[in-house]
């Protein structure tokens, strides 16, 4: 009989829901972790960011409340207090991914770093334990570009930088993803100047129309964005070096530049699991081809044809996955068609499914439609009618979502479900929204696919003959 019927290595979000959902199902399970419970997202990802965009988005909404008629003097920013609600955000939501609690629904938890020394084996803190089922779970960390003279300057990463001592006076960020954007937002909203520098575009993998509304808010914020500047040396101070010869200095740098899977002591030779450059190659059911007893959930999984997604929810919905295929025997398949993600910025780029182009790569014929949110009475009241809703459809049916808008994380979930559910268009322009609301917005973009035959020459036609009829009821 092996020790377990799973081990999951990792405590990050993908690894505690594996664990919690095998754990009160009955299912014998070890849960190993070398660092802290609750891995990056609780530690130095999601969660630490956002308290920080509380803090910075709390600072601007002082400032911009003379739009209102409401007039505060420049917020005092007390760095101390601003890091002690950041950790206190922690702390608050640390217990739910504890050791304590995971031990309470039945889950072994072990201390220590884990290491294949067979296919269906684990050495950990020099105990050797066997398992028919071993999922992988141990996320990505930072990658650092060896670019010259970096490692003679002090830099930090999200892993490092919320213990931060004191408040930058200029902070540069090496990255223009949503590691870069959110903080760069987070740190201006803070008083600080700050400066972004990408080697592509900002948000590259974005819809261009909503990240160029984006752009215009963090340049708006007093952001300075450099796009197209690749890195090509730093020196002390921090200074950038570009490759165009350009040079940008600050007091701090934030290296933003990307993740790299967290592969190194697994021993996963021993166990005969095939990697990438990405992490642990699965199948559509996030198990090993070469080892049928290995799943893998999360930032390190690698579905082949599909490719991995480095998001909190997608760990959940991995974990979900991995649950029906290895304790119920169930045919589960990854499908990102409908899997949401966000950028946290103050004016927030929220998309789900297709841009518009990747709908027309995919070799659709779509429509795009559109609803600005200066023509939102919800916007207007606010003063802020910066962003819009852009819907893609094709066949009728919503195929892709994005909104550019405070809060629209918060409402992309319509649309997620849309795409999801194959809603028809018709649906979500009959759709009741309370008014005023920034969801109206996507309810009227949505009407735009029929305006045009309903207001057409022919419907003109149609209504005024009727209209030379009688009532029959």
């Amino acid at each position: 009989m092996p020790d377990f019927d799973m081990i999951v290595i990792g405590a990050g979000a993908g690894g505690l829901s594996v664990t919690a959902g095998a754990a009160q199902l009955g299912v014998r399970v070890a849960l190993i972790e070398r660092d802290r419970m609750g891995g990056d997202c609780l530690n130095a990802g999601c969660v630490p960011s956002k308290a920080l965009l509380a803090a910075g988005h709390a600072a601007q909404a002082a400032r911009d409340a003379a739009r209102f008629g409401v007039i505060l003097p420049e917020p005092v920013i007390d760095w101390a207090a601003v890091r002690a609600h950041v950790h206190g955000v922690i702390a608050a939501i640390a217990p739910t991914d504890s050791e304590e609690r995971f031990r309470g629904l039945g889950a072994t938890v072990i201390k220590g770093e884990a290491r294949f020394v067979a296919p269906d084996a684990i050495e950990v803190n020099g105990q050797s334990l066997t398992a028919r089922r071993i999922v992988i779970a141990t996320g990505t960390t930072a990658f650092v570009p060896p670019i010259p003279g970096l490692s003679g300057v002090p830099y930090w990463t999200n892993g490092d930088l919320f213990a931060l001592a004191e408040k930058p006076e200029h902070l540069l960020i090496l990255g223009g993803g949503p590691i870069g954007l959110e903080m760069a937002d987070a740190f201006s909203g803070l008083g600080c100047a700050v400066t972004v520098v990408e080697a592509a575009t900002i948000a590259s993998r974005e819809d261009p129309e909503l990240v160029a509304g984006l752009r215009a808010y963090l340049i708006g914020r007093g952001v300075t964005v450099h796009e197209g500047a690749a890195a090509a040396a730093v020196e002390p101070g921090p200074v950038l070096v570009l490759a165009d010869g350009r040079r940008v200095g600050g007091s701090h740098l934030l290296v933003a530049v990307g993740r790299r899977p967290a592969l190194a002591g697994l021993g996963l030779e021993a166990a005969g699991v095939t990697t990438s450059k990405f992490g642990i190659v699965t199948d559509a059911g996030l198990r090993s081809p070469s080892n049928k007893r290995v799943f893998a959930v999360g930032d390190i999984a690698d579905p082949i044809g599909i490719g991995p997604r480095a998001f909190t929810h997608a760990a959940g919905y991995h974990a979900g996955i991995v649950i029906k295929r290895a304790l119920f025997r169930l045919p589960a398949r990854v499908d990102y068609a409908a899997l949401p993600r966000v950028t946290y910025t103050g004016l927030e780029l929220a998309q789900v499914g297709l841009t518009e182009a990747e709908a027309h790569a995919a070799g659709l014929t779509v429509t795009v439609l559109r609803w600005p949110f200066t023509e939102n009475d919800r916007a207007t009241a606010e003063r802020d009618t910066a962003g819009l809703v852009k819907l893609i459809v094709s066949k009728g049916r919503v195929v892709g979502a994005g909104i550019l808008s405070p809060g629209a994380g918060d409402t992309i979930g319509q649309w997620t479900l849309a795409i999801a559910a194959r809603v028809k268009i018709a649906a979500l322009a009959g759709l009741i929204a309370p008014y005023p609301t920034r969801a109206e917005a996507g309810k009227r973009a949505a009407g735009r696919y029929f305006t045009a035959r309903l207001f057409s020459d022919r419907t003109r036609w149609v209504v005024r003959l009727l209209g030379r009829l009688p009532f029959w009821f």
